[in-house]
């Protein structure tokens, strides 16, 4: 037996419901597009892959967190780990308060003053933060680090690791 139903009214039916999934899908992927588009990659002449690869040798664990950023303007150029990792506020050992990697970055453009940090996060001594920055100058650039667990490097070892890998990759 044979449908009453005109196929223009079924096939308009389902063919709004796919074009409604394909738009919703679309904005969705507009939307992460987007946060891509705003995520800082890497500094002009530098391959994101390899400066990723150097700061993973040099300090690499889920808690680390390190950032390039323009000296003059505080513009975030580059990002190892994620927003969520670099935007925890740790103590900042060398004043009472705590800081993020953004913040010691600021800072470092600011005075111009290497730092090279440790004190522990936990009262009883089991888990530390060690921070470390610097100046770029030839590309005008500073870089902030920042370590947080049970089995974290001294600030001055961090930076010890990290500027020689920068260094390599033209960013002295």
């Amino acid at each position: 037996m044979r449908s009453r139903r005109r196929p223009d009214a079924v096939s308009g039916a389902v063919s709004g419901a796919v074009s409604e999934a394909i738009f919703g899908a679309g904005l969705s992927l507009l939307a992460l597009a987007a946060l891509a588009a705003c995520s800082p990659t890497a500094p002009k002449g530098v391959k994101k892959d390899k400066l990723d690869a150097a700061v993973s040798d040099a300090i690499g664990d889920p808690a680390s967190c390190l950032v390039i950023a323009d000296k003059a303007s505080g513009r975030v150029l580059y990002r190892y780990n994620t927003a969520t990792v670099c935007a925890r506020m740790l103590p900042a050992c060398d004043s009472p308060g705590a800081r993020t990697v953004k913040d010691l970055a600021d800072v470092t453009a600011k005075d111009g003053q290497a730092r090279r940090l440790s004190c522990n996060t936990a009262a009883d001594g089991s888990r530390g933060v060690a921070w470390a920055s610097g100046v770029l100058p030839r590309k005008g650039y500073v870089y902030a680090a920042v370590m947080e667990g049970t089995r974290t490097f001294p600030g001055l070892m961090m930076a010890e690791r990290i500027e020689p890998r920068l260094k390599d990759l033209g960013l002295d």
